[in-house]
């Protein structure tokens, strides 16, 4: 494809960082929107005058999630290298990060979007870790989802596969807000709550609410990214769960 697979603005002056998924209807979050991604935060996340970035998509959905392709032996390191590099970099960033969240949000799209800080969610939009279904775990998502709702709420999602509606989300504290144009919701609450501040005393206080949250974090995200490349990669079930996605066969499994 040679269309950018990401939009980059600065928008409120220079107060505000929008990026906006550009690959619809998909949107897939393959090596290229990492890539994409990566660079946009790692230019723009240093300006002194930042107080918030917005991450968005075009079409009708967030994410369909990651390139099941890049997900197959031999390119699952390189993958899940970059994603989580990414993860972190948002996890970790300076400034609130706000998402928002229309249509199919699933996978690596989810683990984007949660990575951030607060979702806002159209009515309609579903969420879900659909890895299971494939014989994969969700690696990331394994370390944000107990760290945003209640190891209980996030157990369901990552055992089950199952998507949950924008409403189910605000009940269970995945999603900070539901609202019919949720980019609307989300340049509203930077215009009342974030645009007015100190830029400086905000990064303080972005710093000093995650500490803890980004350290566990960055910590999980190595234990199993090891052990899904050094164990889940080793095992029948993973590979033949990729394998018949791939080829859209049904797939056998020997629980092994």
């Amino acid at each position: 494809m040679s269309e950018q697979p990401l939009k980059v603005a600065l928008e409120r002056d220079g107060k505000l960082l929008r990026l906006t998924l550009a690959r619809p209807k998909a949107n897939i979050v393959d090596a290229a929107m990492i890539a994409a991604l990566r660079a946009a935060l790692s230019e723009h996340l240093p300006s002194a005058k930042l107080r918030g970035v917005l991450l968005g998509a075009e079409g009708p959905h967030f994410s369909f999630g990651a390139s099941v392709d890049e997900h197959m032996p031999g390119l699952c390191g390189d993958m899940l290298g970059a994603l989580h590099a990414l993860v972190l970099q948002l996890v970790e960033a300076p400034v609130p990060v706000l998402v928002a969240v229309r249509g199919q949000c699933l996978g690596g799209g989810l683990e984007v979007a949660a990575a951030g800080h607060l979702i806002f969610a159209a009515p309609g939009a579903m969420l879900g870790q659909p890895e299971i279904k494939l014989a994969v775990f969700a690696p990331a998502a394994s370390c944000l989802l107990p760290e945003r709702i209640s190891q209980a709420a996030a157990d369901d999602l990552l055992f089950s596969g199952r998507s949950i509606d924008a409403q189910e989300g605000f009940r269970i504290g995945l999603v900070h807000a539901v609202a019919e144009d949720p980019e609307q919701a989300a340049l509203d609450y930077f215009d009342q709550y974030l645009a007015p501040v100190s830029a400086s005393t905000l990064r303080f206080s972005v710093r000093a609410s995650r500490a803890e949250t980004t350290k566990r974090i960055r910590a999980k995200v190595e234990f199993v990214e090891k052990m899904y490349l050094e164990e889940l990669m080793a095992t029948h079930d993973a590979v033949e769960g990729l394998t018949a996605f791939v080829g859209k066969r049904p797939a056998v499994w020997q629980d092994r």
